[in-house]
């Protein structure tokens, strides 16, 4: 059997706080902006009761997607047996739970009440899929900190595929969760669709596999280590599967949604006539968030930096596909009566305008310095950074 062995970052000190002082500055301007908000409302922002969700949400959404899909590495090393992934399970673990942190911490910040969470936290209305994503939140932390334990203390490894098991279980039920936040929201053309769900599980395995990528590469670089050929091959065609179904989803989506005269003036309105919303979608979604990465990982040659290249596109064009679907989806004119022929003069057929402010963007940049800062602690001082078992690799390869 494969045992991994794992080692603290080694940088200099220099190094270490400088990364501190750097996500702290971002953290900074993140709570100046919620002070401000706090004591002023959201009046002062872009959004209003027309698109009551902006950018915070389009940062806290994607980090919460991105947190169930990271854990997928530590899923095919635990779940499937894979020696390679199990070496990368605890800092996929660690991954998944400061990105969670980060992503609740913007959604806290931004509810305008944030000391009434406890409630939320403690009252359940059960026909909310709102109050069965808190379950699923509070869930993901427990059942990811014990699965964390389990592989970091020797004494308990034994529990470790069992606990492994519910917590891929777990995060596919929380990303279906997520999904169905969009997918239940009838009122919304652009919403009320049984694709979200699958969609947004194929998102997070691309979003959260391309945030591995880049601690993993940046860690390596830390520690002046190069990766293995073999493991680099491996993940970025793994990187690159999931990169193509986002796209084959996303095409299946449209082109249903296309296929119902219903949803057409939508399909219209995003695809050709939106606007920023559809210049975000082609140039940032499918451009930078799907062809480029393709291009670059399977250009001849392929080395670290460019997968890393290409996973920062893929970061890149998850949050333009996080803006498409939240902003735009409420952009676009409300139906209020489904199925039904009635008009007002008010609103009716308006494109609704946003402009979000610095302090919102402030918001979602805090939410990624949060997670930042958990990960540049927590290996500094404990045993994340993977040793590879290479017999076991060359093992596994024959």
């Amino acid at each position: 059997m494969a045992t991994a062995s794992y080692v603290e970052t080694q940088s200099r000190p220099a190094a270490f706080w400088g990364l501190l002082a750097a996500g702290g500055l971002f953290m900074l301007a993140a709570f100046a902006a919620f002070l401000h908000f706090e004591h002023s409302g959201h009046v002062v922002t872009g959004m209003d009761n027309q698109i009551v969700w902006g950018i915070p949400h389009v940062f806290a959404v994607f980090l919460i997607v991105a947190a169930s899909g990271v854990l997928n590495v530590a899923s095919i090393g635990s779940v499937f047996g894979k020696p390679m992934y199990k070496a990368r399970a605890p800092l996929s673990g660690l991954l998944a739970l400061a990105m969670m942190a980060g992503g609740l911490a913007v959604l806290a910040a931004d509810l305008g009440r944030p000391d009434r969470l406890i409630v939320a936290m403690t009252h359940f209305n059960f026909k909310s899929i709102f109050a069965l994503n808190m379950m699923f939140y509070s869930g993901f932390f427990a059942i990811v900190a014990a699965y964390l334990v389990t592989m970091m203390d020797r004494s308990l490894n034994g529990y470790s595929k069992i606990v492994g098991f519910l917590a891929f279980f777990w995060r596919l039920a929380l990303t279906t969760a997520t999904g169905s936040i969009f997918g239940f929201l009838i009122a919304r053309t652009a919403y009320g669709s049984a694709l979200m769900a699958p969609m947004f599980i194929i998102y997070s395995f691309a979003y959260g596999l391309a945030a591995f990528l880049i601690v993993q590469g940046s860690m390596y670089a830390w520690n002046k280590l190069q990766l293995d050929a073999r493991i680099l091959a491996r993940m970025k065609n793994l990187l690159a599967v999931f990169v193509g179904a986002a796209l084959y989803f996303t095409a299946v989506m449209h082109l249903t949604g296309l296929y119902f005269a219903k949803q057409t003036d939508y399909e219209r309105f995003l695809l050709s006539d939106g606007g920023i919303y559809t210049a975000v979608f082609w140039l940032g979604q499918v451009v930078v968030g799907g062809i480029l990465p393709l291009a670059l990982i399977f250009a001849p040659g392929a080395t670290q930096t460019r997968v890393i290249a290409a996973s920062v596109l893929v970061v890149l064009g998850g949050l333009a596909q996080m803006f498409v679907t939240i902003v735009g989806g409420q952009a676009f004119p409300l139906e209020i009566f489904p199925g039904y022929a009635v008009s007002s003069t008010y609103q009716d057929g308006i494109v609704n305008p946003y402009s979000p402010v610095l302090g919102e963007f402030a918001l979602g940049f805090g939410g990624i310095a949060l997670a930042f800062l958990i990960t540049v602690v927590a290996v500094r001082v404990l045993r994340f950074l993977p040793q590879d078992d290479f017999a076991a690799l060359k093992a596994s390869d024959d």
